[in-house]
């Protein structure tokens, strides 16, 4: 008698034997030169091998990859799996813990996915990518096996892998007397794999303790999930197979190629939005859609397309913006659904800081927080610790009032001279006041809300430094070169999955030196990054 549809404790158990040996197929050596035959290589001469863990795909790494492995844009998992930690990314492994809400989650998806699959013939024929002439057609079931089973686990299965993943499908399909009875269980074991679900690295020792040399297969999944958020495709798994990624040089080739793959400014978007707190927004479709789309297009039109200095992110003295998000900023309206570049001209405007997307972000108590924009300010753009409030603040109470006056000003002022408050609200609040002006949709305002006596002056204080407005911030973002080394390691971070720890210091220097010296390209620092030495290796995890 046949067993059950598997669960994913099942295919664990069933799979265990079988688990990955790190060998890659012909792919194994990475590093310079490769590994040899039974020995050990040598780990970078300058360090800045950084710890790496086990890193479960993200809920949007997770439905990119059924998207690029199954042809479904569905976006199932967003609605099914457990919400993933953010701080300020969606990929940190430390976070990720496993659960019970997991492992069944992982289960509903792989039935529904695999079903959906079936039940849509021409999707499927192209996924199983061969005709069955019986029920039982083991070559076509082999076949089958063989091509998904390299893509869902970014590595070719071995003999046994293969092996035990033909027979049970060949089971089902006899048992059911239907040939796809097979493929849907197949599928169901693939997407509850831990392999599929993680990213497991494991390379070869070298003739440093605990650091590893990955294998090109590890390599290539490094690649595609930090370039494009999904699993590799097979012209980069052949390159893999091939030995075309044993090198830092190979690596850095491949990946030029790999950014002018549409997936590429997704996930360079990604990055922006995510670092920058709006990839969420707290408004209607429409108007979510228009300043995504406005800040994707300016981070497209600076990296991608004039492959300028990133800095002009922030300075630039116009955006791309449609009919109604001119209206809703007070800007001259371009004439028409599309986005086009309009002049901020002297509207106190400029850059990325102006945007309602990032506008829309930090706020509390119904309307702006300067105290919110600052600390977004001060942890995300500059990179600066803010301490926690004193475990006796109420944070969920508003500014108390201040006497004889109903304005915001006031009431922030009393609220910081209090106590303990005052250190770290006097690094907050006096850089979120400089962005007042501007509500918590982006809109130009003179005055606080519902408090017409109350004018906003709109002056904002950083270090000693004065500014107005988004410009003034802008301006003194690029005179005190207050951005420069923060993204090095907000990319860094977001490429390997953790914070910048002291193995990964040579690394990340190097990076933010390559970075001024090349003229702040973004795209230069994305092929430094991945074109050190230290990409291609692993340091163990303590404990």
């Amino acid at each position: 008698m046949k067993p059950s549809r598997p669960t994913a404790l099942w295919i664990a158990l069933a799979l265990a034997p079988a688990c990955y040996r790190g060998t890659g197929g012909d792919g194994g050596g990475a590093g310079e030169g490769g590994a040899s035959e039974g020995g050990e290589v040598p780990a970078p001469d300058d360090g800045g091998v950084g710890q790496m863990g086990m890193r479960r795909l993200s809920v949007d790494e997770y439905d990119n990859t059924v998207r690029d492995l199954l042809g479904d844009d569905t976006r199932p998992a967003a609605g099914v799996l457990p919400e993933d930690a953010v701080d300020p990314f969606d990929n940190e492994f430390a976070g990720q813990i496993a659960s019970r809400p997991l492992i069944e989650g992982l289960e509903v998806l792989a039935v529904d996915i695999s079903s959906r699959l079936l039940a849509d013939v021409p999707r499927r024929d192209g996924v199983v990518g061969c005709m069955p002439m019986t029920d039982t057609d083991a070559d076509c079931m082999a076949e089958f096996v063989a091509r998904v089973g390299r893509r869902a686990l970014r590595r070719p299965l071995d003999d046994e892998e293969a092996t035990r993943l033909v027979d049970l499908g060949l089971q089902y399909a006899e048992d059911d007397s239907d040939f796809y009875a097979g493929v849907d269980v197949v599928l169901r074991a693939l997407l509850q794999d831990p392999e599929f679900v993680y990213r497991i690295e494991i390379g070869s020792p070298t003739d440093e303790a605990g650091v590893f040399a990955l294998n090109d297969f590890e390599v290539a999944t490094r690649l595609a999930y930090f370039l494009w958020g999904t699993t590799p495709d097979d012209g980069l798994l052949d390159s893999a197979q091939s030995g075309g990624l044993s090198t830092s040089s190979d690596v850095r080739s491949r990946a030029q190629q790999m950014l002018e793959d549409p997936r590429a400014l997704d996930r360079i978007d990604r990055f922006h939005a995510m670092w920058l707190g709006y990839y969420r927004l707290p408004h209607a479709a429409d108007l979510t859609t228009a300043m995504r789309t406005e800040t994707r297009l300016l981070i497209e039109k600076t990296v991608m397309q004039d492959q300028a200095d990133w800095r002009s992110i922030f300075s630039a003295t116009g955006t791309f913006v449609n009919d109604m998000l001119a209206t809703h900023y007070g800007l001259p309206a371009p004439g028409g659904a599309g986005f086009t570049w309009v002049d901020y001209g002297d509207s106190g405007r400029k850059g990325l800081l102006s945007h309602g997307a990032f506008l829309s972000v930090a706020g509390k108590f119904g309307d702006t927080s300067p105290t919110q924009r600052g600390k977004l300010i001060r942890k995300r753009l500059f990179c600066q610790a803010i301490p926690p409030p004193p475990p006796d603040v109420n944070v969920d109470e508003p500014p108390p009032d201040a006497p004889g006056s109903n304005c915001k000003k006031d009431r922030y002022e009393v609220h910081r001279s209090v106590g303990a408050c005052y250190d770290c609200h006097e690094l907050m609040d006096p850089v979120g006041f400089g962005l007042e002006n501007y509500d918590q949709a982006g809109r130009y305002r003179a005055t606080d809300n519902g408090a017409p006596e109350c004018t906003i002056d709109g002056e904002g204080v950083v270090d000693g430094s004065a500014f107005n407005g988004p410009a003034g911030l802008a301006d003194l973002l690029m005179e005190k070169s207050l951005l420069d080394t923060c993204v090095v390691s907000q990319i860094y971070s977001f490429a390997m999955g953790h914070d910048v720890a002291a193995d990964d210091e040579r690394f990340v220097d190097e990076l933010t030196g390559a970075f001024a010296d090349g003229g702040f390209r973004f795209d230069e620092l994305v092929l430094d990054l991945v074109g050190d030495e230290a990409f291609l290796y692993r340091r163990e995890e303590e404990g």
